[in-house]
C-alpha cells in the first residue's frame, strides 16, 4: 500500500467544533468473501465489484456504529446482555480509513427469525438504556428489516459482513 494518499493526511475538513470531534465519521457496510477481499475495497470504494451484496440501496454511507448493529441484533434478537457483545475484528486500520469485520453472529440470527420477531427486537432495543444509535423502535425496525434483507444477500453470495469506516 502507498502511503501517498493523495490528501492533506489530517485536515479532516474542519468541523473541530463543541459538538464533539467526530462528527465526520460515516460507516458503510458490505460483503465479501474474505478479508484480504475486504482490505481492497476501500481502495476502489466499489464493493459492488465484490458481487454486489451492500447494505441499503447504492451502499449507502450511514452513521450507524458497527458496535450498535451487533449490539442491537445480538441484545434484541438473541437476549444476550450489552457487555457480552463481541468485540469487532481489525481487517485494515489506514491513516484514512479502516475496514472492520462484524461476526457472523451478528448477520445469522436475522436469517431466522419473522416479522414479529423483528417488531420485537426493535422494541428491545428502543428500551435499552446508554446506548447509542437510532432511539425510536420504528426507525430500529426498519434498520433491522434492512439487515435482514443485507444478511440474505451475503448469505447467497457466500460473504462476510465488513464495514468500511471513513472520517
Amino acid at each position: 500500500m502507498g502511503g501517498d494518499a493523495s490528501g492533506s493526511g489530517h485536515g479532516h475538513g474542519g468541523g473541530h467544533g463543541n459538538g464533539g470531534g467526530r462528527l465526520g465519521v460515516t460507516y458503510k457496510y458490505f460483503g465479501a468473501p474474505d478479508g484480504a477481499t475486504a482490505a481492497r475495497v476501500p481502495i476502489s470504494m466499489r464493493p459492488e465489484e465484490l458481487g454486489g451484496d451492500e447494505l441499503g440501496m447504492g451502499g449507502m454511507f450511514t452513521k450507524i456504529k458497527p458496535e450498535t448493529i451487533a449490539a442491537m441484533v445480538l441484545t434484541g434478537i438473541q437476549g444476550m446482555p450489552l457487555h457480552k457483545v463481541p468485540p469487532l475484528e481489525l481487517v485494515v486500520l489506514h491513516p484514512d480509513y479502516a475496514v472492520v469485520k462484524l461476526p457472523m453472529t451478528v448477520v445469522d440470527p436475522l436469517r431466522g427469525i419473522g416479522e414479529e420477531s423483528v417488531g420485537a427486537a426493535a422494541f428491545i432495543w428502543s428500551t435499552v438504556p446508554d446506548r447509542g444509535g437510532p432511539q425510536d423502535a420504528f426507525n430500529v425496525y426498519q434498520l433491522l428489516h434492512e439487515w435482514q434483507d443485507f444478511s440474505h444477500r451475503l448469505h447467497e453470495a457466500g460473504h462476510q459482513p465488513y464495514c468500511l469506516v471513513w472520517p
